[in-house]
């Protein structure tokens, strides 16, 4: 028993001791977190690149810029692709992609801190603090907790996911059904929109069982760990009520849900055709596409009206919620950017929302990210206008797209020229990333001391 103690007790110590960081990122360390997080992303996107040029990883002769094009759509959970997942790349290359996704939808160290977790109940405070950069959570929740739930959550739902889409696949005839099912579920619930059939899922436009089990698996991961944590403490009357937090998002996930649905169901003239219940149906997922940014599509987006292009753009722009795996703006930032504009207009002290005040150092990062968001989306579209042969509004909502990191598309992500593939890339990239994170990445230094120094004026 006490040579058991001390194996553990052994394994605990190197285990803390293991510079995971450093080499979750191939080698590269910084004590600033939100470096580590930049050239860490960055690392796991050569790495797939490099993967992916394999000659055993592609069908058919793929270039390295469609090759670097979707390792960076994969790790950041986009779905943009400049080439067919199933018509380009073998099995070990969809293995791959599949990989990324996993990594990029629940956070590249998440695994490793699971397991370290697990054996020794504690975490290095370097890889807590990166976990804490990458997840902005409350102060009610605490990171050992979150990244339990991540794991769990993230199993279960894909689990069942893939179990569900197994039986749906095998009705309908589709070929390799174990493996559609894992990739989907897998896809869906990581918010990436990569797909194994090139028309996504316009095949299945009014096939309700794949219609809500890749609802609630976008959902799901769309509106965050938070949420799920919160009402599974509701439902096991862990807790009486669940968080302020979690109650706007639900609230704004519903209201942007039913917002989208009915413009799409009411305005857009390539539904109508279809009966009511199908229209609903078709409006329903699209929405629910875009405002999760999972990025699958039961419709031809590039034969939408302009109303329909600019409403999803919308839905895009203000994405899913935070500690999850859409990207976006994020829906709690647009709330509290809207919240201190409603304060303002009424003259009001400080910026409360329901009540409930919002803490000062929350409404200036959502200002800042609302800022500096929307601020990359219009210089990303207005660089593709330089070299892309596309009307303004296919070229802002693909940059729409790859910020938010959804994946949806007009059709034309095969038909940018290499500068705008790289342009596509980079706004992945940093909606991956995060834009705040992305800045911090680029300016922020160490804390230096600053002297007092007088000057001849």
């Amino acid at each position: 028993m006490a040579k058991n103690y001390k194996i553990a007790d052994i394994t605990k110590r190197l285990l803390l001791n293991v510079d995971f960081e450093k080499f979750l990122s191939f080698g590269y360390f910084s004590k600033i977190p939100q470096k580590q997080l930049f050239y860490g992303y960055l690392s796991y996107i050569l790495f797939g690149t490099i993967l992916l040029c394999l000659p055993f990883a592609q069908k058919q002769y793929t270039h390295i810029i469609d090759n670097f094009f979707v390792a960076t759509s994969a790790i950041s959970t986009t779905g943009l692709n400049t080439v067919s997942t199933a018509d380009n790349y073998t099995l070990f290359g969809q293995i791959v992609i599949l990989l990324l996704i996993q990594f990029g939808g629940i956070g590249y160290m998440t695994l490793s801190s699971f397991v370290i977790l697990k054996i020794t109940n504690e975490l290095p405070v370097t890889q807590t603090e990166i976990l804490s950069t990458g997840f902005s959570i409350p102060q009610e929740f605490e990171i050992k907790t979150l990244v339990r739930g991540i794991i769990i959550f993230t199993f279960v739902f894909e689990l069942l996911g893939a179990v569900g889409l197994f039986f749906v696949f095998i009705q309908s005839g589709a070929n390799q059904p174990v493996w559609n099912a894992i990739f989907h579920s897998i896809s869906a619930f990581c918010t990436a929109g990569f797909g194994l059939y090139n028309d996504s899922f316009e095949q299945y436009k009014l096939n309700i069982p794949l219609n809500i089990i890749i609802a609630i698996l976008s959902y799901a991961g769309g509106i965050g760990f938070i949420v799920l944590m919160d009402l599974w403490k509701k439902v096991t009357g862990k807790i009486q009520h669940i968080t302020f937090t979690s109650k706007l998002i639900l609230l704004i996930t519903l209201i942007l849900s039913i917002f989208g649905t009915i413009q799409l169901y009411i305005f857009e003239p390539s539904i109508q055709e279809f009966d009511d219940y199908s229209k609903l149906t078709i409006a329903f997922f699209q929405s629910m596409s875009a405002i999760t940014t999972v990025g699958f599509n039961t419709i031809s987006i590039q034969a939408l009206h302009p109303s329909s292009l600019m409403t999803i753009i919308i839905l895009m722009y203000i994405g899913a919620s935070p500690s999850g795996t859409g990207g976006g703006m994020k829906s709690t930032t647009f709330t509290a950017v809207s919240a201190y504009i409603f304060n303002k207009l009424s003259l009001k002290n400080g910026v409360s929302l329901f009540g409930n005040k919002i803490p000062e150092y929350r409404v200036q990062a959502a200002l800042s990210t609302f800022i500096f968001y929307t601020s990359i989306l219009f210089i990303g579209a207005y660089f593709l206008t330089f070299s892309e042969n596309f009307n303004l509004i296919q070229l802002l909502f693909e940059a729409s797209s790859a910020l938010g990191t959804v994946g949806l598309s007009t059709g034309i992500t095969s038909s940018l020229s290499t500068f705008g593939k790289l342009i596509i890339i980079l706004l992945m990239y940093i909606g991956r990333v995060g834009v705040i994170t992305f800045g911090n990445a680029l300016l922020i230094k160490y804390q230096k001391e600053i002297k007092e120094s007088d000057i001849a004026i």
